[in-house]
């Protein structure tokens, strides 16, 4: 449905006939932790997430599974090689 408290016009799933369904009945702006993230939108009263209607819950235990912004690095660990079996594919 579409939004009518904060994000006046633009869709959201919150929203249902007899007003937003979330606690309070708004959303809350983003946190520092968002700028940058092509998820945030600025709106006429601020700055708000267009995928999460509490921002904060979503970074209080480590890094947002939504933010475009952050990159996830994997630890690249090194198997260790048998050394007689690698003698054995080189000499192939």
């Amino acid at each position: 449905m579409i939004c009518q408290t904060i994000r006046k016009g633009s869709e959201c799933a919150l929203m249902t006939t007899t007003g937003c369904s979330y606690k309070g009945g708004l959303c809350h702006e983003i946190i520092e932790s968002c700028q940058g993230c092509n998820r945030a939108a600025q709106i006429e009263s601020g700055w708000y997430c267009s995928a999460c209607p509490e921002p904060s819950i979503k970074w209080k235990n480590g890094n947002c599974n939504l933010a475009t912004h952050v990159v996830s690095q994997t630890a690249a660990s090194k198997a260790k090689i048998n050394p007689l079996k690698a003698s054995k594919r080189g000499n192939r």
